[in-house]
Order: structure tokens, then sequence, then C-alpha cells
């Protein structure tokens, strides 16, 4: 009832708190005889960190995860696993100020009304420092969705304020020395660090659209009606702070589109287009997932703002501290984690009610 658990038969429950001494995820259901280890998930972690450059917030964390439970010998026991992510450069003091105030477009205002107490620190649970344990539980899916399913789930920034970035290749995202920013474009990160450079200098911020792709998932994986593949991508990806919208396919721009147009024809060889994302009546074609999110501008930001403090007196605001400007260009990691738990997850389901590889022809 909490809302901190994603998942059925793959099910990941997210704990911690921004400033709390740690953070963390239990995750069970994952088969099995998977080999497994800390290594393993600190590379997806190690994208998603903060502190990788000037571009993002500048909080220190080394985001070092410990596997407490569910390995044997390297190797996954079928029983949960327990991941944790010690906070170690918390700075409480910084977020003072705003005790008994709120952050316009933040969720302090919500928090408190819904609970009557928050931790004001750091943004609390509301923080985007808890993706990092769904960026960890990720990591297993992706293992598990690869080696099982060759299934292959990789996502980069598409759009930085009003910058579209066209996509180029995956060996440009990949490029993370040179490519901060996790564009499929390498020439268009110097007019990147521009527009971030003179955008922390103004003390605001500013939204991003992030595009998430997954590779060779075979047809048949999804339920209908209330338990859509789709319609579970969409609650996992709402579920990334900051994120106001989600697009499977096409998406809005369908609006548009005439019939003749959007529905993907099939011949012998294959579909000749994937307007639908992947996914049709709920179900997986076989196609390319593909998945877009909207996320809004970071609403920790230097300008003052109006806002009211818990007695409903109005107040300025202005926020201090290490703040990312832009939280979309973090969220490539995130998006992808969130996207192979999914698919995992329906994956999982699939296998316990047909009894039969997806994409293989029912029985009976």
């Amino acid at each position: 009832m909490s809302g901190s658990t994603l998942g059925a038969l793959f099910c990941v429950t997210n704990f911690g708190e921004s400033h709390g001494p740690a953070i963390g995820c239990v995750v069970d259901g994952c088969p099995p005889g998977m080999a497994l280890t800390a290594a393993d998930i600190q590379r997806d972690l190690d994208l998603r960190k903060p502190g990788t450059s000037r571009h993002v917030t500048q909080r220190k964390e080394p985001d070092t995860v410990e596997i407490l439970s569910g390995t044997f010998e390297g190797r996954t026991t079928g029983t949960p696993i327990a991941l944790l992510i010690r906070n170690e450069d918390q700075r409480s003091k910084d977020y003072g100020n705003l005790a008994a105030t709120f952050r316009p477009g933040h969720a302090d205002y919500s928090y408190w009304r819904k609970y009557g107490v928050r931790d004001h620190r750091g943004g609390g649970r509301s923080s985007a420092r808890l993706t990092a344990p769904t960026v960890a539980a990720g990591a297993i899916a992706r293992k598990w969705l690869g080696e099982a399913h060759g299934v292959v789930v990789r996502g980069y920034l598409a759009q930085l304020g009003e910058i579209a970035v066209p996509f180029r290749s995956w060996e440009a995202v990949a490029e993370r020395e040179a490519n901060p920013f996790f564009v499929a474009d390498l020439e268009a990160v110097p007019r990147l660090e521009a527009y971030m450079d003179a955008l922390r200098k103004s003390g605001d911020s500013v939204g991003a659209r992030v595009n998430v792709v997954a590779s060779g998932v075979p047809a048949g994986w999804g339920e209908p009606v209330y338990d859509r593949l789709d319609a579970d991508i969409a609650h996992a990806m709402m579920g990334i702070n900051a994120v106001k919208g989600v697009e499977i396919g096409a998406g809005f721009a369908s609006i548009a589109q005439k019939g003749s147009e959007h529905g993907d024809e099939i011949t012998p060889g294959g579909f000749l287009s994937n307007h639908a994302g992947g996914v049709l009546g709920g179900i997986s074609t076989g196609q390319d997932v593909v998945v877009s999110i909207a996320l809004k501008p970071t609403s920790s930001i230097r300008l003052p703002r109006r806002s009211i403090d818990q007695a409903g007196n109005a107040v300025v605001v202005e926020t201090h501290g290490r703040h990312d400007p832009c939280v979309g260009i973090r969220a490539a990691p995130i998006a992808e984690a969130c996207l192979a738990i999914v698919l995992m997850d329906h994956a999982l389901r699939h296998r316990a009610q047909c009894g039969v590889p997806a994409g293989a022809a029912p029985r009976g």
C-alpha cells in the first residue's frame, strides 16, 4: 500500500531517504542460477551517479552497491536479493531554510499534506536519489533479459530544453568520456555544454526528453486490458522523479496520423513500420519496444519564487545547494532500468501462464 513496490513476479521494493544512512531495494523473484556479483550492478550505477560532470549535481556519492542476500558463490539462489547503497555526502544544512516552507513545483507540499510530516533534507523520500536502487534492480533484470532472451535495453537523451538532438548511433551514447549527456550525436555535445553552462549561471533549470528502446523482445509478452505491457511500462516510467509524460511508439504524434499511416503493415518479411512502439493490445509484437519520457525542469532553483510556509503565510523561496539544473541528463540509465524491470516481470508472467517460449505458437 505504500507505493514503494514495482512488479508482480519480478518484484522490486525500494527503501530509504536522500539524507538517511542508506538507500536500497529488495528484489524478489529473480530465478536461481544466474551469475551475479556487485560488479554486474555497479556498471549501471556508475552511469547514473551524481558528480560525473559539471552539468549535474556535485554531490559526491560513490554509489557503491552491497549485495546482502540472495546469492551464494556468485550465483542467484532464487531468494530475495537485498541491495544496499550507503549515503556518504549528505549536506543537510543546505536545506535548513526549507524545514517549514515548500518549494514551488516540488513534492514538499504534497508530502506534507498527505503525511503531516516530511523529511525536508534533500527531499527525503521524494528525492531523485531514490532512483539509484531502481537502477541497481534494473541491472539484474537487464542481465537476465540478455542471457535468457537476448534482449538489449538502451536509452539516450533526445531533447534538452528547446534543443532537439537527432539519433545518430548507439556508439555515440557509449562514448561516456566525451558524452556526459547520453546523446546519440557527439557533434551536439559542445552546444549542449554551452547551453548548460549558461543555464547554471542563470540559476534556472530546464526539462528534457529521454528515449529508451528494448531490442530483441519476443512477441507475446504482456496481458490484456488492465495489465497491458504498455500500461505497466507507463506506470513504471511515471514512477521516475520529474516524469510528466510517457509515449509508446508514435505517442501523441499519432493524433495527426491517418489510420493508413499509423497502422503498421505486416508482410511475410515482418512489419514495415513501428508506430505502435512494439506493443499491440498490450502484448509485445516482436518489434523493438520504443518508449519516450518527458521530464519537467528541476524544482530546486536559486531564483526567488513565491510560496507559503506551514502556517499558510506568504514567503519567498530560494534554493541553494547542489542540484541538477536538468534531471534528464542522468535519466537515461533510470529509464533503461524501469523498462528492463517491467520486461523481466512480463517475461516471467508469460512463462508462468503459457508455459511456452514467447513467440511460439500457443498450445491447443
